[in-house]
């Protein structure tokens, strides 16, 4: 009930918050009367109902009682002022301590796993059966475990989720293209064993924590608790640990990269086809924090994108999808003249240095070609050398050998790696390559930086798949840290052996906040050094099509796209900047699925979280949202009133720390605060002050479960109870109808009939809610919010009745709203319909029903129009769709198909030129269909609000053929309006007014501006791009291809035959 989230219910059956009263009755008959619209005889219309209606909501919700009770109290109530800068340190100083232990978590793991690593020799002959995640608990047909798949016990813990885990032992993933038995991996799982005594021993210092793992740079993946995975319907585990954001930031530094692609002639067919895929991969390598340009080649430059010549963009994930949307229109022919973008991609990585923004730490170029005719030791010798500070790293595509040695000359001759790509299955491996060099001054320097993802969700973890259905995806970030060798003799070669890292879900950060200290219109919100967020509850990371989805660029929302209002980013840049200080600001914050708007001013208090590459804001609303009460009642009679069955707390608040001990997370929070109180846990963390105000709430409010048992609302089948589905009050921390209250004038009542799509779903039940104030001033906290729940036809009857009423002594009225040629509404204070006498009208807006009488009264100004702007809107749009091509750049896909590529070539000897055509007619050669797709968009909508001041009016529309004449009079204490329309002049010549969003569209050039419109943003405080100990001769070479085919078909073809 009251802002400490907490709920009483009837004696004699379950009830909402506070009472929900559902009254039934029938509709009148329709009569006819006058089509004049005298304005006193609205007037007496708008004054009977709302007395009625009000009388009703008073007397059912007890708001009058409760109201006197607090009144009562009034004398053991202190009032503050929340100091937002002191309370946005305090909270941030609480977030960094958990941080910091999650970190030192993972700091643990580090030594270990470097000091188990120091010990080790490698064995090439080296047999051992781990538990591999795939395999454990697997059968063959004669009952026997497989090999790799012993018995690994797993039992469903209600820490992760009550999924089917072992908290005593990890076991290891090995992605799908790799063998299980590789003597490297096998060394990797052997000497890593020693991290599960690790993994226990964080776990039992800190119980909150919950995924640990780790990422080996050969590819296999260690994660504690040890968990069952799943291959997908085509047998594939897609997850590779090495092309997680967290373990490439943790490996690498921040980059500047441009990526040449060559699109002579040469690169016909199944060339080109790699060559995308290798380009496509390096892209999936790169990060927030770092910076690229892609330049196909022939005889001439041409920029993938047009519009960015010159320069390097940020790696966002919006960026990086609109490049791999442009390399579909690369196609080959000409002749490729390498110096002519080698000397472009030096100049472009000089230029954007100098400017100042991009990395400013590692460079590199990224050369996919099938050949070079020469070295350019003269273009290295003009822009790189003696310094090398830009990489050069080649990637031959195609068998040939030929040109292999000029491109191995180039990377090592500029601190790069050379690796020739043969076949589709050959790219995600090769490209890895690189980013083990760029580790290396990292590892030789032995620095251990911390890093931490933005938010994020990987639906490719078992737990991720097995959660989705039940309750969406989880949104995270992950704390990481690289593991390296210390083997003296591998010292200059700079060897990462991997990544560890532990998430640490959004939801667990936001159970640091007091959010009864926030106001009811308050929050807390996080974001990145790059602006983006972390946690705001405007994030939406989803939408619903049938399921949920994650939005495309769902990880990379700026702050400004929010808190929009604030156009000159004033706010984001000062927490980017990790400033601490206070901004003020006017803003429209939609409620009720985007329909209705709230426009206060909001104070926003910002500090930096040390530690993390986080700042941290809190935004209180003026005026009552910037003041909290304290009570003060006994823990005596607090505990009482508290343990009464007709209470229950709210579901989100946390008034104790239940997760810290494992004996403590069978306990609810009420069990929790008895067993706080009474002292028998002392190492329960409960919220003091939190469960003093949850006491003197209960204690207040005693008097009004008699109350309402005196109405005999219990026994009443009129009634909502708690488990009907239109019930709207819950144990839920200021809901809708709460927050709607405290806006409204105290002592009025705010009515409303819940949002639905379609008129089958129309609700018929209308809500009506009040707030309760302390003080009669705008200085005092609102301390709860009463409610009713009656039927709309009872709701409807008593508009009805009043409509009929009439102030002549005859008892002859002179217009009624049952007379045809006048239609009479019921409206909110957002001018949507309770009542109209066709009642599928419900729950519309008005200006769709009647288009000029709201344009007249948008004139007038008894209404306002605000426009809204989301910036993560969906929105349909047809796309040009080929099955085939989007086959191969699905890595897994493609990798099935190289199967058949690699086997057609060892049967059939084809040449390269019939290889490719068959290639290209069998798997791309598909008709291009247009496809209905869901893409992310910028859309404006309107929202409509009326204005307090105004209470009555009236008007005449002059239409085509006649005069359209309306009344709109407020209902006294009240958000409701009863507006008479006069319905002989329908006046079609004015459209409707819509709340359809509108997308907005970008021309050409503003689309351009916006691609190179750059932010501000923090780079973060270690750069390790280049080491004077470093061994620059590990530098890559021409592979073995029948070899490496070997090593492709043997895990493929058992993978394809098992089907």
């Amino acid at each position: 009930m009251a802002g400490l989230g907490w709920q009483r219910r009837a004696s004699r059956g379950p009830w909402a918050l506070l009472a929900a009263a559902l009254l039934y009755a029938a509709l009148g008959d329709v009569v006819r009367s006058e089509q004049q619209i005298p304005l006193s005889v609205v007037k007496l219309w708008a004054s009977a109902f709302g007395g009625e209606i009000k009388s009703i909501a008073a007397k059912y919700s007890g708001s009058q009682l409760l109201q006197k009770k607090y009144k009562e109290y009034e004398k053991d109530v202190a009032i503050e002022e929340i100091d937002g800068l002191q309370l946005v340190k305090k909270l941030a100083k609480n977030m960094e301590e958990m941080f910091h232990k999650k970190s030192e978590a993972v700091r643990r793991l580090v030594e270990a796993a470097e000091e188990a690593h120091l010990k080790h020799e490698f064995d090439a002959d080296l047999q051992y059966e781990y538990f591999n995640a795939v395999l454990i608990n697997e059968r063959d047909k004669d009952g026997n475990f497989l090999e790799l798949g012993k018995e690994f016990i797993l039992a469903p813990n209600d820490h992760f989720n009550n999924l089917p885990v072992n908290i005593s032992l990890s076991d290891v993933q090995v992605p799908t293209n790799m063998y299980n038995k590789d003597p490297a991996i096998v060394n990797g799982v052997y000497w890593s064993e020693s991290l599960n005594k690790v993994f226990v021993d964080n776990f039992d210092r800190d119980p909150s924590l919950i995924w640990q793992y780790f990422g080996s740079a050969k590819g296999f993946f260690r994660q504690y608790p040890g968990i069952k995975w799943e291959p997908d319907e085509n047998g594939v585990i897609a997850f590779d640990c090495r092309n997680r954001k967290w373990y490439i930031q943790a490996a690498t530094s921040p980059k500047d990269v441009v990526i040449l692609v060559d699109v002579s002639g040469s690169m016909k067919g199944l060339r080109m086809t790699i060559a995308k895929q290798t380009v496509s991969s390096i892209l999936d390598t790169l990060g927030d924090d770092d910076f690229f340009n892609i330049i196909a080649y022939n005889e001439e430059l041409h920029y993938v994108e047009p519009c960015l010549n010159g320069t390097l963009v940020q790696a966002d994930r919006t960026n990086k999808e609109h490049f791999r949307e442009h390399l579909d229109k690369l196609f080959a022919k000409g002749i490729g003249m390498l110096d002519i973008a080698l000397n472009e991609a030096f100049n472009i990585l000089s230029d954007f240095n100098h400017t100042g923004q991009g990395s400013i730490c590692s460079q590199a170029i990224m050369l996919v070609t099938d050949g070079a005719v020469d070295t350019y030791d003269t273009i290295f010798a003009k822009y790189n050398w003696p310094d090398r500070k830009v990489r050069i790293f080649t990637y031959l595509i195609g068998r040939e050998a030929a040109f292999a040695d000029n491109l191995k000359w180039m990377a090592c001759a500029n601190k790069g790696f050379f690796t020739q790509i043969s076949t589709l299955a050959d790219v995600q491996e090769n490209v890895m390559e690189y980013l083990h060099v760029l580790s290396r001054p990292k590892v030789i320097d032995q620095e251990h930086d911390v890093v931490w993802t933005e938010a994020y969700i990987d639906s490719t973890l078992p737990q991720a798949q097995k959660l989705a259905d039940d309750q969406g995806p989880v949104l995270m970030t992950t704390v990481a840290m690289p593991v390296f060798s210390k083997q003296n003799e591998t010292r200059s070669k700079g060897i990462l052996l991997g990544v560890v890292g532990t998430d640490v879900p959004v939801k667990e950060l936001l159970k640091t906040i007091p959010k009864y200290k926030l106001g009811i219109h308050g929050y807390a919100f996080a974001i990145t050094n790059n602006g983006y967020i972390l946690t705001h509850p405007e994030l939406r990371p989803l939408y619903e099509e049938g399921k949920k989805r994650r939005k495309p660029n769902y990880s990379s929302v700026d702050l400004s796209e929010v808190e929009w209002e604030d156009r000159d980013d004033v706010l984001r840049n000062a927490m980017v900047n990790r400033k601490t200080g206070k901004f003020s600001m006017e803003v429209k914050k939609t409620v009720d699925k985007g329909k209705r708007v709230l426009v206060m001013t909001n104070d926003y208090y910002y500090t930096d979280i040390k530690g993390t590459p986080f700042s941290l804001g809190v935004a209180l609303s003026r005026g009552h949202g910037k003041y909290f009460f304290r009570g003060n009642v006994t823990i005596e009679e607090g505990l009482h009133d508290l343990e009464h069955p007709d209470v229950s707390l709210a579901d989100e608040w946390s008034y104790c720390n239940t997760d810290l001990h494992p004996e403590h997370r069978h306990l609810s929070q009420l069990e929790a605060i008895k067993l706080y109180l009474k002292g028998k846990e002392p190492l329960l963390q409960c919220d003091k002050e939190l469960i003093q105000e949850v006491l003197f709430d209960a204690v207040v409010s005693a008097p009004i479960e008699a109350y309402w048992t005196s109405l005999a609302l219990n026994k009443s089948e009129d009634f909502l109870k708690a488990g009907d589905k239109e019930n709207i009050f819950n144990a839920d921390h200021f809901p809708l109808w709460y927050r709607r209250a405290a806006e409204q004038i105290p002592g009025s009542f705010v009515y409303s009939i819940p949002f639905s799509t379609g008129t089958v779903n129309k609700s018929n039940v209308v809500t009506a809610s009040t707030s309760i104030q302390l003080l009669d001033e705008r200085k005092s906290p609102v301390v709860a919010a009463v409610g009713i729940q009656m039927k709309l036809e009872f709701f409807q009857r008593k508009f009805w009745t009043a409509s009929r009423q009439c102030a002549s002594l005859d008892g002859k009225c002179s217009i009624s709203c049952d007379d045809e040629t006048v239609n009479c509404y019921l409206i909110d204070n957002n001018g949507f319909i309770l009542v109209s006498e066709d009642y599928t009208q419900t729950g519309d807006f008005f200006g769709e029903v009647e288009g000029a009488v709201m344009n007249k009264l948008l004139t007038m100004g008894s209404f306002k129009r605000i426009t809204l702007y989301d910036y993560q809107a969906m929105c349909r749009a047809n796309k040009e769709s080929s099955d085939g091509a989007h086959g191969l750049l699905d890595p897994y896909n493609a990798f099935l198909a190289a199967v058949k590529w690699i086997m057609t070539e060892l049967v059939l000897f084809l040449v390269e030129f019939n290889l490719c055509s068959w290639w290209h007619s069998d798997m791309t050669a598909k008709a291009q269909k247009l496809k209905q797709t869901l893409e992310p968009c910028d859309t404006e909508y309107p929202a409509f609000v009326s204005e307090r001041t105004i209470k009555e009016t009236s008007g005449n529309i002059a239409c085509e053929d006649c005069s359209k004449s309306f009344v709109i009079q407020q209902i006294p204490s009240s958000n409701l309006f009863m507006v008479v329309v006069d319905s002989s002049c329908l006046c079609e010549s004015v459209a409707p007014i819509t709340m359809a969003p509108i997308e907005i569209r970008y021309n050409e050039s503003l689309k351009c501006e916006r691609l190179k419109a750059q932010k501000i943003r923090r780079r973060p405080e270690s750069c390790h791009g280049f080491h004077p100990e470093e061994n620059a001769r590990e530098c890559g070479g021409a592979p073995n291809l029948q070899a490496k085919m070997v090593l492709i078909l043997f895990p493929l073809l058992l993978m394809l035959f098992s089907r």
